[in-house]
This record gives structure tokens, sequence and C-alpha cells, in this order.
């Protein structure tokens, strides 16, 4: 057995993948054909089960029992999303090299360094009575499937076949040890917020993320700003997907340089980042129907298969459904046929990066209240593909996981996060919640809610709405969290803030309540105290839904629908003010400009694929004002913030009638002259670009010619383009943008689309099978299924199908019944 620091990547060799190329499947369409039927024995199981798959590919799971019905739960995700849930569990356990080989040993042990390692029987504890027992049952069923496909190789699904491995058996413990799959918090951005302390003012991080509420942050005292280039590299890869090429780049050689246009590659077009999502909940006064109504449509990383997956869960004393993560139990939106909850993330910030001083002869030893403490060496042991094995020794601190040593300055550093804590596996505490009857209830599970951090609404039959935030929350007596501090025992966290001193809604007045991740804390809050968080994305969208929802008519299911599908842009609204207002003086001989005002103040504002305005719009804020206001603010420090700048605090210094920042002149009248030749030229270099990008025909540009959705799988860079056929879906024309309701966020380079609501549902409180939702680009994993991408096409029309949940109406529509049946004993 060899020990290594893995210094090194190695090319991944997919030799195999040639047998994937020749034995491609076809893609059918869904037809009306019969309902098909068929029996399985399956291993575990106590008595007779059934999986009745509607026309739209979701799973209704009938079972006599709680234990068969979630055995059931498990199987089926093996059936429809193995290949999906197999490599989930390998990149979060580390056991990625044992069927790919050395290249990916770096990030085997960068996940090793966030599994948990705590108490299992508090862990378990944490998410209810039932939590272990319903996992166990989970996992056996995940695990009947495996030994099916053993007795039935020909139906290994083709990714495993490709690529050379099997797939493996589970353990319970597997499901909440793996923590690194959820929306982490800040500890990205106190990295870049040290970077322009580094460079000498850190007034300037504001440009890249304006604090709110009103806050100004500080260096905390005893801190070096200037951090190693590559000290989140180890976060980074344990927190990425798995990346899948024919000859993967060795990161270790890769310059600082290189590494950060590596990673610029991933940033988006606001600083929203990768999280986002809306829901709202409709009072009976204010509902069309009547009845209260729940929508949500979580906005996440797309994907072919997507990350979300429907399912109907029915046993005695149990009828859930709704979406879930396929690697996880029960589900986490939808409703149990009393109450109807839906969530969207909460700015929380349960992410602290802590700075050592280390003993300069003896690195494994930090300073702590004045001595030298030895870290925690765990030594890991990784299998390889080659049979060989390999170990490599992690280091904890008394905060958490060292993520990097600079043994040139002695420092060392570690990340403390609430997402290592018992009960915060991501998602998982959902098995508690979708058990709740009435508000009571469903406000007990939420406050041991732990990650990731949440806005909740309620809905039930009797007609009461309600809001219940949830989110790990430490508190920091000292600091706010928004820069690393020392890890010498000044800066430390004095336990967790207790759910019930979050805020939150029962019943509003207004008959309504939403949440688009916005700053949404009262007014009368105790922020400056209990220092939550002070980072929150732009609130467009949910002004535009408090716009729709405030209006003095009943809202519908459909305009439920119509508001998720909504691409208006309020950024938008306001930056054509700004043109338009530029004196006609300052237009002289800008015949160029003067077109591209024309044709942005005709505009209704809608981001529609096929409108040449919002193609002109987005091109001008993302490729040219964004990048212009950032140099004027930021000058030669501009390198230093790689996404595009806050919208909210460009916003506000643009509009700025007399209290312009400095960089825009020393009057009022200089300072408007510069923001409006800012406007001019950064609108003429995008008209400009846009006719070489586009064409000379203005009225042909289409907005949907840049922006394109792509459902990609995994493993698409190892396929030329007939594999990418089979195994993507798309390209489709998009349109909308990070700010609008219907929220679309692409990559800056090229505007591929990279993350928003593939999920939506709308539930109709008490008439449950009048609820409708969709799931692109489809429920199946397998790409020869017809319910691989049948979804994608209607999605993108922005349709839905019925969420069905009376078993009269499952029945009607079922396509295939998959009895399960015990294993007979012979």
């Amino acid at each position: 057995m060899r020990k290594t620091t893995f210094t090194t990547r190695l090319p991944l060799q997919c030799t195999t993948l040639l047998l994937l190329l020749c034995h491609l499947p076809t893609v059918h369409a869904a037809t009306d054909k019969a309902v098909s039927k068929t029996q399985i024995e399956v291993k575990g199981l106590k008595q007779a089960a059934e999986i009745v798959v509607d026309q739209w590919g979701v799973p209704h799971i009938y079972a006599k029992s709680e234990d068969d019905v979630f055995l059931a739960q498990g199987f089926n995700a093996a059936r429809d999303r193995l290949f999906q849930i197999d490599l989930w569990r390998r990149r979060g356990l580390g056991q990625l090299s044992e069927v790919f080989g050395q290249a990916y040993l770096e990030q085997d042990r960068a996940a090793r360094l966030f599994l948990y390692r705590g108490d299992m029987k508090k862990e378990w504890a944490a998410y209810g009575k039932q939590s272990q027992r319903l996992t166990q049952q989970f996992v056996t069923g995940i695990n009947a499937y495996v030994h099916y496909l053993n007795q039935h190789p020909e139906q290994l699904p083709p990714e495993f076949k490709a690529l050379n491995y099997r797939p493996a058996l589970w353990q319970a413990e597997d499901v909440v040890k793996i923590r690194s799959h959820g929306l982490t918090r800040n500890l990205t951005s106190e990295v870049n917020r040290a970077k322009m302390a580094c460079a000498g003012d850190l007034a300037l991080d504001e440009v890249r993320q304006r604090l709110s509420p009103t806050w100004q942050t500080k260096l905390p005292e005893g801190l070096d700003p200037c951090l190693p280039d590559e000290v989140l590299r180890q976060f980074t890869l344990a927190t990425q997907n798995v990346p899948f090429s024919a000859a993967i780049t060795p990161i270790a050689k890769l310059s600082a340089e290189a590494e950060e246009n590596r990673l610029a590659k991933l940033e988006i077009n606001d600083s929203d980042k990768m999280e986002g999502s809306n829901n709202w909940v409709i009072s009976p006064g204010k509902s069309a129907t009547g009845r209260a109504m729940m929508a949500n449509d979580p906005h996440r990383a797309y994907s072919a298969p997507s990350l979300r997956y429907i399912t109907h869960l029915s046993a005695p004393g149990l009828d859930v459904i709704g979406a879930g993560e396929p690697a996880l139990p029960g589900i986490s939106i939808g409703h149990n046929g009393s109450i109807a909850f839906g969530l969207t993330i909460m700015s929380i910030d349960q992410e602290d990066l802590y700075v050592y001083d280390i003993q300069p002869d003896k690195p494994q030893n930090y300073r702590y209240q004045g001595k030298w403490v030895e870290m925690q060496k765990r030594t890991e042991v990784f299998k390889l593909n080659s049979g060989a094995t390999m170990e490599s020794d992690l280091f904890f601190t008394r905060h958490g996981p060292v993520i990097y040593f600079d043994t040139k300055k002695n420092k060392a550093y570690a990340v403390r996060t609430g997402w290592l804590e018992p009960g915060m596996a991501p998602y998982f505490g959902s098995v508690d919640y979708m058990r709740a009857k009435n508000f009571t209830e469903f406000k007990k599970a939420m406050l041991h809610w732990g990650a990731p951090t949440e806005n909740q609404v309620y809905a039930d039959t009797k007609g009461n709405i309600g809001w219940v935030p949830g989110g790990l929350t430490p508190i920091r007596p000292n600091w706010d969290g928004l820069l690393p501090v020392p890890g010498d025992g000044r800066y430390e966290w004095a336990g967790f803030l207790s759910g019930d001193k979050l805020p939150s809604s029962y019943n509003p007045e207004k008959g309504w309540f939403a949440s688009a991740n916005e700053l949404n804390l009262p007014e009368d809050y105790p922020y400056r105290e209990r220092k939550i968080g002070f980072e929150w994305p732009h609130n467009a969208r949910y002004q535009r839904i408090a716009d729709v929802l405030s209006q003095d008519k009943k809202v519908s299911l459909e305009d439920s629908m119509r508001l998720q599908n909504d691409i208006l842009s309020l950024p938008a609204e306001r930056l054509i003010r700004l043109l338009t207002a530029i004196p006609e003086a300052s237009l002289l001989n800008q015949e160029q400009a003067k077109r591209a005002i024309q044709i942005l103040s005709a505009w209704d504002r809608q981001e529609n694929a096929d409108s040449a305005a919002a193609a002109l719009y987005q091109y001008w804020y993302s490729q040219s004002l964004g990048p212009q206001y950032k140099d004027l603010m930021l000058g030669q420090k501009s390198y230093l913030v790689t996404t595009l700048p806050d919208l909210t605090s460009m916003l506000k210094n643009l509009e700025a009638q007399d209290a312009f920042p400095p960089q825009f002149g020393d009057s009022v009248d200089q300072a408007k002259h510069r923001r409006d030749q800012l406007l001019i030229t950064s609108l003429v270099s995008a008209y400009q670009q846009l006719e070489k990008r586009l064409g000379a025909q203005t009225q042909q540009w289409r907005w949907g010619d840049l922006q394109k959705t792509l459902f990609a799988h995994p493993f698409s860079p190892l396929l030329d383009s007939k594999g990418k056929a089979q195994y993507d879906v798309g390209p489709l024309p998009r349109g909308g943008s990070a700010n609008s309701v219907n929220q679309s966020s692409y990559r800056l380079q090229d505007f591929v689309q990279i993350n928003g609501p593939s999920f939506r549902v709308v539930v109709d409180v008490g008439n449950w099978d009048n609820s409708k939702a969709m799931n692109a680009p489809g429920q199946s994993g397998d790409p020869a299924n017809p319910h691989y991408r049948d979804l994608a096409t209607p999605w993108a029309k922005g349709e839905y199908f019925p969420l069905l949940y009376s078993r009269k109406a499952v029945e009607a529509a079922a396509k295939q019944i998959i009895e399960l049946r015990p294993i007979s004993r012979k």
C-alpha cells in the first residue's frame, strides 16, 4: 500500500466508450399503446407492492406498509436513475478513482474532507425517529435493483457498459454522510472579499456584492487578507460535479492564472450564482378556486437527467407526492393530502474560513489560545480501478477540515461549516416535515431543519397559509462572517440560533406570501445582533411576483403557471429609463446609439426568445455595460471581480441624482455626464458586436439565437456529435434572464443557460388531482426511454401536466405497471 499527497492527475482512460458508440440506443416517442405490465421479485420486500407509471413518467408507488413503500422507492429510483445516483454516491463518498482511475484521486480526497464524521445516533435522531429505518429500506431497495441487474445484465444502463464498471451497493449511512452536494453559502465570497482587502480597499467589494441590510464590514483583527491563490481548491473539488473528459488536464500543473480562468468559466451573469427559486402561497379568499394554492419552481443546475425526480408514495399512514432528489428517500416539495409545501433558498451564512499560524518545524501543530495544538490526523485508503490501493492523510482542526497548508508563510486554512453538524444532510430533513398534518407540526419539524437554508411556504386544506424559514444559524458574537478569521480562539461560534428566533408568518392579512431569495427579514428584525447573513440576490423576481399577486383580483392556477413563466425584466425597465433620459445633445453623431435606444424604448421589456430587443438588452448588460461599469469603479483592480458587478449596487449608482460614487466625477454634472457616456459607449459597443454576430438586419435578431438551454449528460464531453444527440437534450432557444421570474442564468462566454427552473409545481390544495407539474427534460435517466426527453419541449413552451393523486385518476393515466413481489421461497 502506498501513501500519496495526490499532487498529480492522470488522463481518464475510457477505451470502452467505443462499445457505447457502437450500440447507441434509439430514442422513440411515447405512444398510446395499452398499459404494459411487468412482474419482478424484489429482495427484502415483505408484501406485494405496485409501481404505476403514468403517461408523463411519474411513478405512483403503492405498498401495504411504510417499510415496503420506501424499499420500493429505492428500487424505483435505481430502475429509473441508477447511473445518476451511483455517480452521486461515488462523488460524495470519494470513491471515483475506484472505477475511473487515478485521475480522480484528488477529487476523492477532497470529498472525504467534507464527509460527516460525527455521532451517528445524534445524526439519525435529528431527522425524527423513523429516519434510519426508512433510509435502510430505501437503500435495500436500491441494492435489490443492483442484484436484479446481476441476474439480468442485459438491462444494465449503458453508461456502466461504456465506462466499464458496475453499480455499487449502498449502506444507509451513505445517504446522510454525504454533505458536499448541498448548496453552499459564502465561503467563496469570503475569499473574494479578502482579495479586495488585500488590494487595499475593502469598501470596493460592494461592486461585487452589496451588503444588506445596511452593514459595513471590517477586517478582523489579526487577519492577513492576502490569501494563497489556491486556498479554495480542495473545497471546489469537493463540491463540484464529476468532470468527464477524454484527456483531463492535470489540475496540479495549472498556473494560478489558468485556474482562475477555469473557475471563471463557471461564473454566470449575476451575483445570484447557482442558487435561486420562487415560491408563493395564496389564501382561499385570494384564490379563484376558493381553496389555498401553493406554487414552487426551484432553480438548480440543468442536466440530463434532471436534478429532481417526481414520485408518489402511498402506504397506510403516508400518502405524499412531489419532487425530491432521486438519491434521497421521501420528497421535499409537494403535498401529503393535508398540507402542501415548497422551498426557496434563504441566505443564512453557515460557513467560515479559519486561518492558523502553524509551527514551522511541525506544520501539523496550530496555535490556539496561546498554545500549540496538534491537528487530528485521519489516514484514508483509496481503491484504484487497477486493484491497487493508496493512502493519504487528512487533517482536521477543532473547527473543521484543513483545506490548505502554506508552509512558506507558516499558515494553514480550515473550513467550519454548519453542514458538518448532526442533522445537516442536505434536503434529508424533509423526511420529517413531509408527514406534518397542520401548521404546528410543520413548524415544529422546520425548527430542526439544517441545510440548505430555506424559506418554506405552507398551505393546508383548512385554508391556512404560512412561511417558515429554516437553517442552522451560527451565532458569531464578535464578527459578521463576511471575511476569513484567525483560528487562534478569538473568533468562535457561540452555539446556534434557536429555530424560533427566525421570522415566520401565518395567515398574513394580504392573503398571500412569496419568496424569491430576496432579503425578506422584517424591518424590526434584530439583524445587527443575530447577523444571520448579509449577502442576498437582487429582488427583481420577488418584486415582479409581488406586483402580480398584489393586484385587486383573485389568483387562479393558470395565473400562477403564467407567473412562473413570466419573463418581464424589471431591471431592464430601470436601465432603459436612464437611456431615454439622456439629453439629445449627448447623442449628436451617435446614430448607432439612437437606433439602439429606439429599439429598446419601443420594447415591452418581455424577454421573449424571439425578441430582438431582448437580445440587444442582455448583450448590452452582460457583455458591455456590466464590464465597463466594473472597470470604471475598480480601475486596475477590476480583475479581482470575475463575475458581473452586483446588480443592486450598479443600479443604485447609475440612478443616483446627487450622490454618485467618487469614480463618476468631482461634481454632480460631471458624474451625470460620465454616467451617460458609460451608457452610450457600452450600448454602441453591444450594438456593433451584435451586428457582427447576428447580422445587420436588427429586426431578425432573436434572444433565443443567443441564449440556449442545454440539458447535458454528465459524460457528454466524451461523446462525438452522434453520441451527444442521444444523451444531451437541446440546445433549445430560451427566453428570460437571471432576474425574470422565469429565471435563466447563462454562461457569459457562450450564453448557454446553466441553471433555472427545470421542475415546477402548482398545487390546488384539497382538489389534488387538479394540481400541475413539470420536470424537464423528463423523468427517466435512460436515454432509450421515451420519458428521458419527452417533457423538454412542453417545458420550453411553459406547459404543465396533471400531478395526479387519487388512485382512480392515476390508473386512468397509467402507461406501465410494475408489480413487485417478495422473493418466493422454493
